[in-house]
């Protein structure tokens, strides 16, 4: 088998194109020393890992806050008296709006403040789905530029920036046209920010920690979900732009923090030509005892590397013309798909499941956390390739039996639906590691880019499903096509090489 992440560039000798020769022979000094320098985890790497890994935080609150603002929320019968008012009634075919209030004041929800309990499906949906469709052209546009001209660090900030302050601004919407188009620019800003922060806190460390750190990242998200139900609950009854408040303001603060504390990867800024400060970037946060091996860096033709001349566009191109890197982009964005339908489509779907609202959510964020620590201690034992395929096949097996009749299956709804949650987001901890391991320095945060886009596709159609399923009167029926979807997509892994 060919190298996992071999080189773009076609080698001198006459290697083919489609076995590139390997990392390590064509620039045995800048790989070993790069290695030699981070392969301890110290403390400054570690905390740099943490810091990066807040921003996740933030993009978890963002990515699922419509599941609080956006909900249907509870309502009673006016007159208890009232024959056709009841708790299974369809209060858009109510014969008077007089016959039924809402529990919460208006506010609490643009559904309610906004009258849109009797749209269509397409309005309904239309703010997330702007929110997940925003992403989507965002990680097409600014993939690339985390790879040349911006860099990790300035992208993961710039991402920030533009994520808060478009969250901050959400709170002047005054109706449902004007929020989706600040959703779309929160969504297109928030687009590179997993990205970058799961390539720079890997390229802060040598390739031994590397899947170690990168849960460092997930387990972030999992607490910026798990945060979601907690603030929505002190908030009930107040208006859903308060909660825009309390997610947006402390991502500003963090963006100042990332500013000034965290360091750029000292791989890109070799890659990049600008070889003294990668160097002073190794030793404020390596070992002391290898300060020694930055002075080698310099010895190293720039010239003669052909990696250092990307442009924007440069990235992307490679991973197209090489027919190796184009398989496996392809390949890897089929399976990022299917799990992008479960892992963003559930959590939006469980008020259909008749269960309490703050409840649902906190248990679907909880399932994210044994997910993460399963793949944290397992990481560096599980095959990446037959991991990703077991997990997407459980989590299908799951999703399509939530669509099952009968008393029993009722019961075991939230169960099952937790088990195929559970899968998908262990399934998309995997993947999004063994995507850094598949291609290399080069083109590595644009590639996980456009597998991260082909998540979020997935989640642009998710509220349209889940929505129209639910104005059909039947909102389970969504879960059978999230199974189908995932577990069909998920067979595509069987392309990719092992690169455990």
């Amino acid at each position: 088998m060919a190298d996992p992440t071999p080189l773009l560039s076609q080698s001198a000798t006459g290697s083919s194109e489609e076995e590139p020769p390997k990392l390590e022979k064509s620039h045995p000094s800048f790989d070993s020393m790069i290695e030699q320098s981070m392969k301890d985890l110290g403390w400054a790497q570690l905390m740099q890992a943490l810091l990066v890994s807040l921003a996740w935080f933030f993009d978890a609150q963002q990515t699922f806050i419509s599941i609080f603002t956006d909900t249907l929320p509870p309502w009673h019968c006016a007159n208890l008296d009232d024959e056709y008012c009841n708790s299974t009634s369809d209060v858009c075919r109510l014969p008077s709006s007089s016959s039924w209030q809402w529990e919460y004041p208006k506010h609490a929800s643009i559904v309610s403040e906004w009258g849109l309990q009797c749209a269509n499906s397409a309005i309904k949906g239309l703010p997330a789905s702007s929110f997940f469709m925003g992403c989507f052209i965002g990680g097409l546009l600014l993939a690339t530029l985390a790879d040349s001209s911006l860099g990790r660090k300035n992208m993961l900030f710039l991402s920030c920036l533009v994520m808060s302050c478009s969250s901050l601004l959400t709170v002047f919407s005054t109706n449902v046209w004007i929020y989706s188009c600040l959703r779309f620019i929160t969504g297109f800003g928030r687009a590179t920010i997993g990205t970058c922060a799961l390539v720079l806190s890997s390229e802060l460390v040598g390739k031994k920690w590397r899947g170690s750190v990168s849960m460092i990242v997930f387990f972030g998200f999992s607490l910026g979900f798990l945060s979601l139900p907690a603030i929505a609950y002190v908030n009930r009854g107040s208006s859903w732009r308060v909660l825009y408040i309390w997610t947006s303001v402390p991502a500003i603060g963090y963006c100042v923090l990332v500013h000034f504390l965290v360091c750029e990867s000292p791989r890109w800024l070799f890659l990049m030509g600008r070889r003294e400060k990668a160097v002073e970037t190794l030793k404020s946060i390596a070992s002391p005892g290898a300060s020694i091996l930055t002075k080698g860096f310099f010895a190293i033709s720039l010239e003669e590397d052909p990696l250092n001349n990307m442009d924007i566009f440069s990235a992307i191109k490679a991973l197209l013309e090489k027919r190796w890197a184009f398989c496996r982009l392809c390949a890897v964005m089929l399976v990022g798909f299917g799990i992008g339908m479960v892992y963003y489509g559930m959590p939006l779907g469980v008020g259909n499941l008749h269960f309490d609202l703050y409840s649902s959510v906190t248990l679907n964020a909880l399932a994210e956390l044994p997910s993460t620590l399963l793949t944290f201690v397992l990481i560096g034992k599980l095959n990446r390739r037959s991991s990703v395929l077991f997990f997407t096949t459980l989590s299908g097996i799951c999703s399509v039996m939530c669509i099952l009749e009968g008393r029993v299956w009722q019961k075991l709804r939230i169960g099952l639906e937790l088990v195929s949650f559970f899968s998908g987001c262990t399934a998309v901890s995997v993947l999004l590691i063994y995507t850094l391991e598949l291609f290399p320095t080069c083109v590595r945060n644009s590639a996980t880019s456009m597998v991260r886009q082909a998540l979020v596709l997935g989640g642009v159609f998710s509220p349209l499903l889940v929505a129209a399923a639910a104005r059909r009167g039947d909102g389970m029926l969504s879960y059978g096509v999230f199974g189908l979807v995932i577990g069909c997509c998920g067979l595509f892994v069987m392309c990719l090489p092992e690169t455990r």
